[in-house]
C-alpha cells in the first residue's frame, strides 16, 4: 500500500471521527457498505464491458446489478449529490433497493438486510464519498484492497463487541500455520467476527501456489519501513522475529474452488458485514459466510450447516458465556451450558475425519474439575488426536481481557486410524512465555512491539519437527522428569496420554512441566558437620552461662 493510498484513509478516518462516528465497530461497518457500493459500481463496468464484447447479457457475471430502471441506484449516478439531498437518497432508496435483491445478487440482499446509514450528518457524509470515490479498487490488487481494509481494522485494535475481540495477528498466523491449510480444504471458523482467521488462512494457502512469496514481520510492512531495514536484515539483526508469507497464488490450480471452500459464522450482523466485506476485498467473493448463533438450536443453522463437516478449523469464540438450556442445540458432545465449552463441541462435532483444528481456550477448561469439563476431555482425548497444548501468555489480549488460555492444537483420525489407537501416544505441551509485544505496558491502546522477545518462531520450529516425524517424536523433555541441575528453563515437555488419564484428563501445561534440580553443595559433607557441631557447642556454652546468671539473681 503506497503512501498516497495510506494518506487517503487516514483523511477518511479523520473525517468520521470529527463528525463524531466514534464507535470502532460503527466506524468500520458504515465504511463497508459505502465500499461495497462502489465496488459494485466498478463490478458493473466490468459486466457492461462484457455484454458490449459478447452481445450477451443473460448469463453468468454479464447479467447486470442495476437494469435500467434502477440504474439511478448506481455509486456513478449519486455521488455527485450533497447535502440531505445525498444522505436521504442513500438511506432511504439505495440501501433499500440493495436489500431488495433477494433473487437476482443474495449476497448483496443479505449484506444489506437491515442496514442502516449511521453517517448523519451530510458534509460528513459527502466528504467520505468524495474520498472512495477517488480509489479505483479494480486497478488495485488484492493485497492493496485487503491492506486497505486491514488498516481500517486497526481502528477496533484488538476489541469488538459483545465481549469479542480480535485475536491478534501473531496468534492467528501460528495457528493458521500449525494446521496447515491447504487447497480444497474446508476452511470454518464458527465465531469468525472480521475474518481475522479466515483471511490468514486464505493467505496462507496462496503463498503455498505463489512462485515467490514474500515474508512479512508481523508487525506490518510500514515496520520494515521505518527501520529502514529489508526483511533479511531486520531477521539477522532480530533472529526471534516473527514473519508470515503473502504472496498472488498465481500457481493456484482453481480459484473457484478456494472460494466455495471459506466458511464463517457470526452472531452480530455487523461483524458479519464485515467480515464478508474483508474477504471480499481480498478477492474471496463466494465465500458462505452468515449470521447466526452456533451454539443455538434455533440460531438460524440450515440441515446443511449442522451436518457439514471441515477439514480446517480455526477460532477464538468468546469465553465466559452461559446459554439457558433450553435455547442449546441437542447435537453437542456436551450437556454444558458454557459458551466456551459447547464452542469447542461445536468443533468436534463438525471436524471431518483426516481434519485439524486450532481453537484458543481459557486455561480453566484445561484443568476444570466438573464433570462436564472432565467429560469433554475425555473425549477429546479418547476420540481425537490432540497433538498440542499451547501455553499462552497471560497478557496477549490485554488491553481488553487478561484471561489466562491456551491453544488446543488436535485432529480427527480416520476410521482405520481410529481402530489401532493406544494410549502411548503423547501430548506436546509448549510454554509461550512471550509473543512479540511487552505483557505489562499498554501505549495507546495497543501493547508495544518487542519483536526481540517471541517465543513463537521457536515453537513453531519445534512444532515443524514434531509434524514431520508423524506425531512420534514430540520435542522435549517427558512429564515430570528431573532435569539436570543449570539446566534452562524448559519451554516444552509432553506427556503419555496414560500418565494424561491418570491426572483425570488434566491437560494444564504446568501440571506435567519438568522440574530441575538442585545442585549439590560443593562442600565437603564432613566438614559441615564439624562446623555445625562448632555452632552447636558456642550456643550450649552460651545457653550454660545465662543459666549461671538466672540462678545467681535467684
Amino acid at each position: 500500500m503506497n503512501a498516497q493510498i495510506r494518506r487517503k484513509l487516514r483523511r477518511i478516518t479523520d473525517i468520521l471521527w470529527a463528525g463524531g462516528v466514534t464507535n470502532p465497530i460503527t466506524y468500520i461497518e458504515q465504511l463497508s457498505y459505502l465500499i461495497f457500493l462502489k465496488l459494485l459500481d466498478e463490478e458493473e463496468a466490468n459486466r457492461e464491458l462484457k455484454i458490449r464484447m459478447t452481445g450477451n447479457g443473460k448469463n453468468g457475471n454479464s447479467k447486470l446489478l442495476f437494469p435500467k430502471q434502477a440504474e439511478r441506484y448506481r455509486w456513478r449516478k449519486w455521488r455527485f449529490k450533497s447535502g440531505t439531498d445525498l444522505r436521504d437518497f442513500l438511506r432511504d432508496e439505495v440501501f433499500r433497493y440493495m436489500g431488495s435483491l433477494h433473487k437476482e445478487e443474495p449476497q448483496v440482499a443479505e449484506y444489506f438486510r437491515d442496514a442502516v446509514l449511521e453517517i448523519v450528518d451530510p458534509n460528513v457524509l459527502k466528504q467520505v464519498v468524495d474520498e472512495i470515490d477517488n480509489i479505483e479498487f479494480r486497478k488495485l490488487g488484492t493485497d492493496v484492497k485487503g491492506d486497505i481494509f486491514e488498516y481500517f481494522l486497526t481502528h477496533l485494535g484488538q476489541s469488538a463487541l459483545n465481549g469479542q475481540f480480535r485475536t491478534p495477528r501473531q496468534i492467528r498466523t501460528m495457528m493458521v500455520e500449525m494446521v496447515d491449510p491447504d487447497i480444497g480444504d474446508k476452511v470454518y471458523d464458527p465465531a469468525c467476527g472480521t475474518g481475522g482467521f479466515l483471511i490468514d488462512a486464505i493467505e496462507y494457502i496462496l503463498a503455498k501456489y505463489s512462485s515467490e512469496p514474500v515474508e512479512v514481520p508481523i508487525y506490518g510492512e510500514e515496520w520494515l519501513e521505518k527501520r529502514n531495514q529489508s526483511i533479511e536484515e531486520a531477521k539477522t539483526s532480530i533472529p526471534s522475529l516473527q514473519t508470515y508469507r503473502k504472496g498472488p497464488g498465481e500457481k493456484l490450480p482453481d480459484w473457484e474452488l478456494l472460494e466455495n471452500s471459506i466458511y464463517g459464522i457470526d452472531v452480530s450482523r455487523q461483524l458479519m458485514r464485515i467480515s464478508m466485506m474483508n474477504l471480499v476485498l481480498h478477492g474471496i467473493q463466494k465465500a458462505h459466510v452468515k449470521r447466526a448463533n452456533t451454539l443455538s438450536e434455533l440460531g438460524g443453522m440450515t440441515e446443511d450447516d449442522l451436518n457439514r463437516k471441515y477439514k480446517v478449523i480455526l477460532s477464538n469464540p468468546p469465553f465466559a458465556g452461559v446459554l439457558p438450556r433450553e435455547s442449546i442445540r441437542k447435537d453437542l458432545p456436551t450437556n454444558s451450558k458454557k459458551s466456551e465449552l459447547l464452542f469447542l463441541g461445536i468443533m468436534m462435532k463438525a471436524l471431518a475425519p483426516g481434519g485439524r483444528c486450532a481453537v484458543v481456550v481459557p486455561e480453566g477448561l484445561l484443568f476444570g474439575s466438573t464433570r462436564a469439563h472432565v467429560d469433554l476431555r475425555h473425549q477429546l482425548i479418547d476420540d481425537f488426536d490432540l497433538h498440542a497444548v499451547i501455553s499462552l501468555p497471560a497478557g496477549v489480549f490485554k488491553p481488553y481481557a487478561g484471561v489466562k488460555t491456551g491453544v488446543l492444537v488436535f485432529g480427527k483420525p480416520s476410521n482405520e486410524r481410529k481402530k489401532n489407537k493406544g494410549n502411548n501416544r503423547a501430548v506436546w505441551f509448549y510454554e509461550i512465555k512471550n509473543d512479540g509485544f511487552d505483557p505489562e505496558k499498554i501505549t495507546g491502546g495497543v501493547r508495544p512491539e518487542t519483536p526481540e522477545l517471541n517465543d513463537i518462531p521457536d515453537m513453531l520450529c519445534n512444532w515443524r519437527l514434531y509434524r514431520e516425524s508423524g506425531f512420534k517424536n514430540p520435542p522435549g523433555s517427558e512429564a515430570n522428569s528431573l532435569l539436570e541441575p543449570g539446566s534452562a528453563d524448559p519451554r516444552c515437555w509432553w506427556a503419555t496420554l496414560k500418565a494424561i488419564i491418570e491426572n483425570d484428563y488434566n491437560l494444564a501445561a504446568g501440571r506435567y512441566k519438568p522440574q530441575i534440580a538442585e545442585k549439590a553443595p560443593d562442600e565437603d559433607p564432613a566438614q559441615l558437620i564439624r562446623e555445625t557441631l562448632t555452632i552447636e557447642l558456642d550456643i550450649a556454652v552460651g545457653l550454660e552461662k545465662l543459666l549461671q546468671e538466672v540462678e545467681a539473681v535467684e
